[in-house]
C-alpha cells in the first residue's frame, strides 16, 4: 500500500504544478482587438455639426442695378455698362459705321465721341483717337494692366484705351463697346443729359420749398386778455 499512495500523491502534486504553471505563465486569452471601426461608428460617436461657410459673392454674381434716374438698360446692356463686361468682337452695330454725328452714352445721354475721331482699326470694336473734352474718365483696370474708360457723368463702362499702336497721328485708340453708346446723326438734336446730381438738386429744392412754406405760416397769436373788470372775491 505504500507505493500506490506515494504514486497517488505524486500524481496529485504533478497536476497541481501544471495548473500553477499555466495560471502563472500563460496570459489570459482575450479576443483580438478589432482595428476596423464598426459600420455604425458614426452613430456611436457624436460628431460636431458641420458649418457651411458662406461664400462671398463674386463681382460677376452681384446684382447689377440700373439707377432709376438714368435710361433703362436691357440685361445685356447691364452686363457691359454696369458689370464692366465686353461685347463680342465684330457684332457691334457701330463698328463699321461711317456716318457723321455724335456718339452719346447709352445710360445718361452724355456726348462722348464725335464721328470725326472715329477710324478703322479692324479690331472688332468701334475705335476713336480722341474723346469730347471731359467726357471720358480713366481708371486702371481690375487686371492691373489695361486702362478702363468710363462715362465721366454716370461712370458707365465704355471699354479700354490704348496708346502707342500707331493707328493715327494721335497714337491713341479708344476701344469702345457699341452697346455702351447711341449714335445721333448730324443735324439731329441731342437728348438732354441725365446728371446724377439732378436727384440731389431736386431733394434740395424740395427741402427749401418746405422751409419757405413753414416760414410763411403766421405765428400763433397769444390769447387776448379780457377787458371786463374782475369781480372782487368774497
Amino acid at each position: 500500500m505504500k507505493y500506490p499512495i506515494m504514486a497517488l500523491l505524486a500524481a496529485i502534486l504533478l497536476m497541481v504544478g501544471r495548473y500553477t504553471y499555466t495560471v502563472a505563465v500563460e496570459p489570459p486569452k482575450t479576443p483580438p482587438a478589432d482595428t476596423k471601426a464598426p459600420k455604425d461608428s458614426k452613430d456611436l460617436k457624436s460628431e460636431p455639426a458641420k458649418t457651411t461657410k458662406s461664400k462671398k459673392p463674386s463681382s460677376k454674381s452681384k446684382k447689377m442695378v440700373n439707377d432709376p434716374i438714368f435710361n433703362k438698360l436691357s440685361l445685356e446692356e447691364k452686363r457691359v455698362i454696369l458689370g464692366k463686361g465686353t461685347e463680342r468682337a465684330g457684332i457691334g452695330k457701330y463698328t463699321d459705321l461711317k456716318a457723321e454725328g455724335t456718339y452719346i452714352c447709352k445710360q445718361c445721354n452724355a456726348p462722348l465721341y464725335n464721328s470725326t475721331s472715329k477710324f478703322d482699326s479692324h479690331c472688332g470694336w468701334p475705335s476713336f483717337d480722341d474723346e469730347i473734352k471731359d467726357a471720358v474718365k480713366r481708371e486702371i483696370d481690375a487686371d492691373g494692366m489695361r486702362i478702363e474708360i468710363m462715362c465721366n457723368n454716370c461712370e458707365g463702362h465704355l471699354g479700354h484705351v490704348f496708346h502707342g499702336e500707331g493707328y493715327t497721328e494721335k497714337n491713341t485708340r479708344h476701344c469702345v463697346n457699341s452697346i455702351s453708346m447711341v449714335f445721333i446723326a448730324k443735324g439731329k438734336e441731342l437728348p438732354k443729359v441725365i446728371k446724377r446730381d439732378a436727384e440731389d438738386e431736386q431733394e434740395e429744392s424740395n427741402d427749401e420749398a418746405k422751409a419757405e412754406k413753414a416760414d410763411s405760416k403766421p405765428a400763433e397769436e397769444a390769447p387776448k386778455k379780457s377787458d371786463a373788470p374782475s369781480k372782487p372775491a368774497g
